[in-house]
């Protein structure tokens, strides 16, 4: 089903109908839809997508790679060949190209459904009532009448009506550009309504909640939202990549070269009064065979194996070119918890300003942390679960809801001995903004700057024990208080500390150390104080080289911190929008970042990095912004995907490095023989055939084993490299080619079918056992190839040797060719081996002195 919008969606204006007459127009009650209606609808709306075109059928997928305009006049050649009686070559011509593309397509096809499912596999989901009970569904499967339940941190699925909120905050930025939060309210008359994605009683797919709760109908999915819209109006592609850059680069510069060499060829053959057919066949074989059509097919397979490996090891992949860009990953941005730390937050105890044990300062942070709305931090799970607190007295009035740059949440509620607003979060704000404290027993002091600074003393002593600290503080207010404000928290009495263990994570150390071997500084960006997180760098043996706190980069240029980055390594009391322009800095500078977080404002950072990692518990607007997703909350899993980015990165190179060589030799060699022989060197379906035999040998090459040192350091795509490899190795292949030329005429009195066929066999041989010295920069045998890749290499050149002593080479014009040709050539592939491993030698040698 595709994802097309129909007419028949909700196109009015959703916020200015009556809720109850929306309802009934959507047939939609609170309790939601039954499941057996839901089909229907999703048949009659289609996906809830954003894309605009439906999904290509696979047939019209295979059909699709024939339209290759050298494909496509390369058959027209052959049927005019067939017309005038060479009806074999037609055939030969047709199953072989057919066998190669299909051979491509199949390997493609299977790798990208591979990653597809996937990927689906940690796709956000929305909580939607069906047959009376909340379940989760995959967003794409949401239609208009879906009644949604949103928390804190969900992305909002789809254009939806709300039917009940409390507390709600939303960011819009993406539709309205508006960076702060929006309140959104249940009422028939909207506000904000003139900018249509403004409206208060409604919220529209791609926002996310910021803070509070909410239950909506669903009135508008896929293309028919606002967001739809947009992205049809903006239909742009993505930026390329820098391997998808160098990728069609190499592309091209292979494609720029075959073209001069097939026109040169042909003029050549015409000009010396060669049959035109034949010689036009000729080249238009010699240009699919020198194409490197292979190469997508190797870049998808060999991402997709290496999204399915690292999918065994806990790491799934979103985005596929995300591998390449985290095999060159040289910095990594995390948070603390869960990467230096367990994550299995305690509440130890509670204390007032002067260290002693409070139970008022417990009762207020407990009754804060149920009374807020959305979803819990670990903190507020924490303080909860550490001792039953009777809630039956306490009713909620209202939330002033936490945000990062006030640190802190304020609850205002009402008890049988008045109202009161309670307050909870950064302790050294709480302490700022309060002018009174208590003691644990309820009597309330003068907060002068003296017993200030006691309890700040206080609160860092509980960070050089490597304990993280809230702040709790409260204030009366009148009896018709009824809504909460930001000027409200002020003037606080300040009741203490609630006092934190996360313990730090053993293996920490070992990793980080690890991952700084391998050429990758680990930078925490915290927003925790410097005290906790000194105390956490050394229960893990790690040194800190440098530390910059949110407070100093608010008065630091953008040119003071790029000065700052290469010695700091840890960044404390951060909010969301420093983390972000950390992450631009370090990238101006060149390096290739990648971040790890998993709160509901870790989005922009996200986004930012060239790899934004999460987890698989964050929040949905971190898994959706992220390009991969950790089953396992470990740094370890990091590494480990690193390394297998690099080998990934590796492998694709190898076809880069073979293919180029070989192409370009084979560009010089068919243009000598042009030159001075009376026949063609190779017969088109011979051409083809040989140019198959190598594809097949080369289809293991996403399987092959990487040295060891090829992972050690960062790895980008580097054409200027693979374009010194063809210059050197390419022409170096054609010195043999032209000792064979030589042999055949000279020593083996060959004819026209012997030399074609004593060229195709020394051509497919030395191409594919070069493969074994070119996929290493070790010597040949001290590097074990994948026995996959030996058993496909070993397949092509046994039947290109074995194929012109069978009836069916008559097919292909083959003869055989005498005993004493084999023996020539072991000794000139042995040769060639030897040379390419003394050149390879000296070529990276002066590499690395670049």
């Amino acid at each position: 089903m595709g994802a097309t919008p129909r007419q028949d969606q909700v196109a009015e204006d959703i916020w200015q109908e009556p809720l109850d007459q929306l309802l009934g127009r959507l047939k939609a009650t609170p309790a939601g839809l039954e499941g057996t209606d839901v089909p229907s609808r999703r048949a009659r709306y289609g996906l809830n997508t954003a894309k605009t075109q439906r999904p290509t059928p696979l047939w019209l997928q295979f059909l699709s790679r024939f339209r290759n305009p050298l494909v496509i006049i390369l058959l027209v050649a052959s049927g005019l060949s067939a017309a005038t009686g060479d009806v074999t070559s037609f055939f030969v011509v047709v199953a072989i190209v057919t066998m190669s593309i299909t051979l491509d397509f199949v390997q493609e096809a299977r790798a990208q459904s591979a990653v597809e499912a996937l990927r689906r596999s940690v796709a956000v989901r929305a909580s939607a009532r069906r047959d009376g009970t909340c379940v989760s569904v995959p967003i794409d499967q949401l239609v208009p009448g879906d009644i949604i339940e949103l928390i804190a941190g969900d992305l909002v699925p789809a254009d939806a009506r709300l039917i009940e909120s409390r507390d709600l905050f939303v960011n819009q930025a993406l539709l309205t550009g508006e960076p702060y939060p929006a309140e959104k309210q249940v009422t028939d008359t909207a506000l904000g309504a003139e900018n249509p994605a403004g409206a208060s009683n409604t919220v529209f797919s791609g926002t996310s909640v910021i803070s509070g709760t909410a239950t909506a109908v669903v009135c508008r999915t896929g293309g028919a939202t606002a967001l739809g819209h947009l992205a049809t109006g903006l239909a742009e592609k993505p930026p390329a990549t820098a391997f998808a850059i160098g990728i069609h680069r190499f592309g091209m510069l292979i494609m720029r070269f075959t073209i001069l060499m097939v026109l040169f060829v042909l003029v050549v053959n015409i000009s010396l009064a060669r049959p035109a057919l034949e010689s036009l066949m000729f080249a238009l074989a010699l240009a699919v065979g020198l194409t490197p059509e292979l190469l997508p097919m190797i870049v998808t397979v060999t991402l997709a194996r290496a999204a399915m490996d690292l999918a065994k090891r806990k790491v799934i992949v979103k985005r596929l070119t995300a591998i390449h860009d985290l095999g060159a990953m040289d910095v990594l941005c995390t948070d603390k918890t869960g990467t230096l730390t367990e994550a299995t937050i305690k509440l130890v105890r509670v204390i007032d300003g002067t260290g002693a044990e409070s139970r008022r300062a417990y009762a207020h942070a407990c009754i804060n942390s149920h009374f807020e709305s959305g979803m819990k931090s670990p903190l507020d799970e924490a303080i909860i679960a550490a001792h039953p607190f009777d809630m039956t007295a306490w009713k909620k009035i209202d939330e002033v809801p936490f945000d990062f740059e006030r640190r802190r949440v304020s609850i205002l509620v009402e008890h049988e001995a008045g109202r009161r607003l309670i307050v909870k979060g950064a302790p050294e704000d709480l302490l700022r903004l309060s002018g009174a404290y208590e003691n644990a027993v309820g009597e309330e002091h003068p907060l002068d700057d003296e017993t200030r600074k006691a309890f700040a003393a206080t609160l860092d002593d509980l960070g050089a024990q490597g304990f993280r600290a809230l702040g709790i503080a409260s204030r009366e207010v009148d009896a018709g208080h009824d809504t909460a404000a930001i000027a409200d928290e002020s003037g606080l009495v300040f009741s203490g500390f609630a006092v934190f263990l996360d313990p730090p994570k053993a293996s920490a150390g070992t990793t980080i150390q690890a991952m700084a071997a391998a050429g990758i500084a680990v930078k925490v960006l915290t927003g925790d104080n410097e005290h906790v997180t000194r105390h956490v760098f050394a229960e893990i043996g790690v040194p800190i080289t440098g530390v910059l706190t949110g407070e100093q980069l608010t008065h630091m240029s953008d040119e003071a911190l790029i000065g700052q980055l290469p010695q700091v390594n840890l960044f404390c009391r951060v909010d969301p929008q420093q983390k972000h322009r950390i992450l631009l800095a370090l990238k101006r500078t060149g390096h290739v970042v990648g971040f790890l977080g998993d709160g509901i404002n870790d989005a922009p950072a996200l986004h930012a990095a060239d790899v934004g990692i999460s987890v698989d518990g964050a929040a949905d607007v971190a898994r959706a912004a992220a390009d991969l997703i950790l089953l396992d909350h470990d740094l370890s899993v990091v590494r480990d995907a690193v390394v297998h980015g690099r080998g990934t990165v590796r492998n694709v190179a190898k076809y880069a490095l073979m293919g180029s060589s070989s192409n370009f030799g084979n560009m010089f060699s068919m243009a000598g023989a042009a030159l001075f022989l009376p026949f063609l060197p190779m017969l088109p379906i011979q051409i083809l055939l040989n140019n198959l035999l190598y594809d097949v040998s080369e289809i293991a090459i996403p399987f092959d084993r990487v040295d060891e040192e090829a992972t050690a350091r960062p790895v980008t795509w580097d054409v200027g490299l693979i374009e010194r490899f063809m210059l050197v190795f390419g022409p170096l292949s054609s010195v043999f080619d032209f000792l064979t030329f030589y042999a055949l005429l000279h020593l083996f009195n060959a004819g026209e079918a012997l030399f074609q066929t004593g060229w195709f066999i020394e051509s497919i041989t030395t191409q594919v056992m070069v493969v074994f010295a070119i996929r290493t920069r070790r010597r040949l045998f001290r590097s074990r190839p994948h026995p996959l890749l030996l058993a496909m290499a070993a397949g092509a050149v046994a039947v290109a040797i074995t194929l012109p002593f069978l009836p069916v080479g008559d097919w292909f014009g083959f003869v055989a060719p005498p005993p004493l040709f084999f023996a020539y050539l072991f000794g000139t592939t042995v040769l060639y081996l030897v040379l390419v491993e003394i050149a390879k030698f000296f070529f990276y040698r002066s590499a690395a002195g670049r």
